[in-house]
């Protein structure tokens, strides 16, 4: 997938809002009412990193259910809440969000130098070459310090692509 992925630290107020809204549309609304309002201090951005970094964090497939918790839930992991040929939005709660940030806290360089590599080439749209590992390792990073201020602020997390 070519998309850019965005993750949200969401309010209480605005997990509440999101995880009430029961057809897709209301998902949608809520998001982009979260997306024109949001402040940086509380989103991290992966572009078109997502994917890799998804992959490197559960089974190496671009899946919802791949993997061992709680690494697998930090990008496309947790609760699917719409997940369309338009976008997909996926929530995790506070109590995942301080498993996660635990999980990647000791994640190196070279973990995910390894786990990039496996990466099936057949499966993977990638480079997986050292420019694209370069790329992915540049948004893993800001990701994994966006987990750690999540969690220390007690707020849930959702994911977001537009396709």
């Amino acid at each position: 997938m070519a998309c850019r992925g965005v993750h949200f630290a969401l309010t209480e107020e605005d997990a509440a809002r999101l995880l009430a809204a029961e057809q897709d549309e209301d998902v949608l609304a809520v998001i982009e009412d979260i997306e024109e309002r949001w402040d940086t201090d509380h989103l991290a951005e992966t572009d078109k990193a997502w994917d890799a970094i998804h992959r490197c964090l559960a089974d190496g497939r671009l899946t919802h259910d791949g993997g061992s918790y709680p690494l697998s839930y930090a990008v496309l992991g947790g609760l699917p809440l719409h997940d369309g040929d338009d976008h997909v939005v996926v929530h995790v709660t506070a109590a995942e969000v301080a498993d996660i940030a635990a999980a990647m806290a000791d994640l190196d360089d070279a973990w995910l130098r390894e786990r990039f590599f496996a990466l099936d080439p057949e499966d993977y749209d990638g480079a997986r070459d050292e420019d694209d590992f370069a790329y992915t390792r540049h948004w893993f990073g800001g990701l994994r310090a966006f987990y750690a201020t999540a969690a220390a602020n007690g707020r849930s997390v959702v994911f977001t692509v537009d396709q």
